[in-house]
């Protein structure tokens, strides 16, 4: 095998692993934006729970105790995850091939 042939070789590695570097750093952002939204919706309503009427449901209906903003972003949060960011991320990987 002559050197500039193992050279070639050798660059063409690195340059996958570069590659796959930045498609592993992408794939994890987004893997991570659905339980990250679901944090935030955890977080939102423990900074304000007078948000959640289910705390104090005397006098609320049913549709008003289901509509919970901090409850729809942990929902939206874990239905992007589960339904969407898998989907991304094969989109994804077959992109890089």
């Amino acid at each position: 095998m002559s050197a500039d042939i193992a050279h070639e070789l050798h660059g063409d590695r690195e340059k996958k692993r570069a590659a796959t570097a930045a498609t592993s750093a992408r794939v994890r952002i987004v893997l991570a934006l659905g339980p990250a939204t679901a944090a935030a919706g955890v977080v939102w309503a423990f900074v304000q729970p007078w948000r959640l009427t289910l705390l104090d449901p005397h006098g609320q209906g049913f549709w008003w105790l289901l509509a919970e903003p901090p409850l729809y972003i942990v929902l939206v949060g874990v239905l992007f995850r589960v339904l969407i960011a898998r989907a991304l991320v094969q989109d994804m990987e077959d992109a890089g091939r």
